[in-house]
């Protein structure tokens, strides 16, 4: 006997689809589509044994709320979520809002028959492989990707970092030197030293760079104390 199954995703096309092949197998398909915000409401008003619910982002704080009160209001439809490939965190908040089972949106239409029909049966309704994923993931997770701000920050000494921020500033070599109290010659030095870590061939450049990559703000710098006042003197700025 086919199981009486409700269909709900914002995509109408691959809701309307999935019904359709649901409908061909023999299932009574009550609804095919409906927004994400009346989705609960949908749900509870027609009442079918089983809903299958989908999400494109189950990782989200909240995205599971209309499971929460479909299981509040009629406890007795089971949900499936159907979604894209999940983190094990996902998979988690799928079952701790009430859901019954959890189903890859690219699932052959067989696997998504036996996850209907272990959530009629009161049974959790997710594959194993799927689980298998999700715990090796929660294992052995993926390095980080590659932060550039990082990379650039681990080459810099706090002085140096000091030095950039002037930089970004618009400080020239005598301002910097008298807001660091060293003496210009120092102050030259460690830009020339900044600039070459960084890459860059010039103030300007470095300034761009520590911007793109959020340089500064992974420092944690605070803003710097204005340098104090530098009588004009004739000559080329540094």
């Amino acid at each position: 006997m086919g199981v009486r199954v409700m269909v709900v995703d914002e995509h109408r096309l691959l809701a309307e689809a999935l019904a359709s092949a649901l409908k061909l197998r023999g299932h009574r398909v009550l609804a095919a589509a409906a927004p994400a915000a009346g989705a609960a409401e949908l749900v509870i008003s027609r009442a079918p044994e089983v809903c299958l619910l989908g999400t494109a982002t189950p990782a989200e704080p909240g995205v599971f709320d209309p499971v929460v009160r479909i299981k509040r209001e009629r406890p007795q439809i089971a949900v499936v979520v159907l979604g894209p490939v999940p983190s094990p965190r996902g998979i988690a908040a799928a079952f701790a809002a009430g859901a019954s089972g959890y189903v890859r949106q690219d699932e052959r239409i067989e696997g998504v028959e036996r996850a209907l029909a272990k959530a009629r049966a009161g049974e959790a309704a997710v594959s194993p492989q799927l689980l298998q994923g999700a715990f090796a993931e929660l294992l052995n997770p993926a390095a980080a990707p590659d932060d550039e701000g990082s990379r650039l920050l681990q080459l810099l000494t706090p002085r140096e970092v000091e030095v950039l921020v002037r930089v970004a500033e618009g400080e020239d070599t005598r301002v910097i030197a008298a807001g660091m109290s060293i003496a210009p010659s120092t102050a030259r030095t460690h830009v020339q030293r900044v600039l070459m870590k960084l890459g860059v061939g010039s103030r300007l450049e470095a300034a761009a760079l520590a911007a793109r990559t959020g340089l500064l703000d992974r420092a944690g710098t605070a803003p710097l104390p204005p340098a104090p006042s530098i009588p004009l003197q004739p000559g080329p700025r540094e």
